[in-house]
């Protein structure tokens, strides 16, 4: 079993193989981490067993499985237990029992995400919320994309608005005229530019800007 060989520093079990725990699963393979998936349903692990090297079929609501499977090795867990809210409790109480020091898990509304914190979960992701916000961000094409963190900061990705053409940053004095902070340049066929004081915007550049979310919505919606 993966869990009881040496395992790299970035290992991780994923438990719960719906569609978001086989993304996550299947990306952290191919980046290259020690990978074990865990699901309690033979299909989902029957349908991953060609593409993942180490997929089990276990009930991890018990928590001397987990200590079979040797899980207490891994440096990493995520939990992406959705429908089942008992199972998805018991399975972070559980790995917060046997020593887990970074347990990621799947929350499917706010009450979920609460207690899974008090049970042991030290970050709680709401995968179908966080994703229609940014939709609702991108829809309307003011945005590219977009990313926003927990204390309401976000980085994104936008058009440059007309009035920073042909003017250096430090003229264009956007981050006191916007509060926002252009990080970055990106310019068709050339490679990503860090932003400067002097870096001159020109028409068609796309911008990478960070600061408060409501101040990058009214910059992206100047353009």
């Amino acid at each position: 079993m993966l869990g009881k060989q040496k395992l790299s520093g970035d290992s991780v079990v994923v438990i719960g193989l719906g569609r978001f725990g086989e993304a996550v699963a299947q990306a952290l393979h191919e980046l290259g981490h020690d990978v074990l998936a865990i699901d309690d349903n033979a299909d989902s692990v029957m349908t991953l067993s060609g593409k993942l090297p180490h997929v089990v079929q276990a009930d991890t609501t018990d928590i001397e499985t987990l200590k079979q499977l040797a899980v207490q090795e891994f440096s990493h867990a995520v939990v992406s237990i959705g429908t089942n809210l008992e199972a998805s409790v018991l399975t972070v109480l559980n790995l917060s029992q046997i020593g887990l020091k970074d347990i990621w898990a799947k929350a499917t509304t706010p009450q979920h995400g609460r207690i899974l914190e008090r049970v042991g979960a030290h970050h709680v992701v709401y995968p179908e919320s966080d994703m229609g916000e940014r939709v609702a961000h991108l829809v309307t094409g003011k945005m590219i994309d977009f990313i926003e963190f927990e204390d309401s900061f976000a980085i994104a990705k936008t058009r440059s608005p007309r009035e920073t053409h042909g003017k250096p940053l430090s003229e264009s004095n956007i981050r006191q005229r916007h509060e926002v902070t252009v990080v970055g340049v990106k310019r068709r066929h050339l490679d990503f530019i860090y932003a400067r004081p002097d870096t001159v915007i020109q028409p068609g550049d796309l911008l990478i800007v960070a600061g408060p979310t409501h101040a990058i919505e009214r910059f992206a919606a100047r353009v």
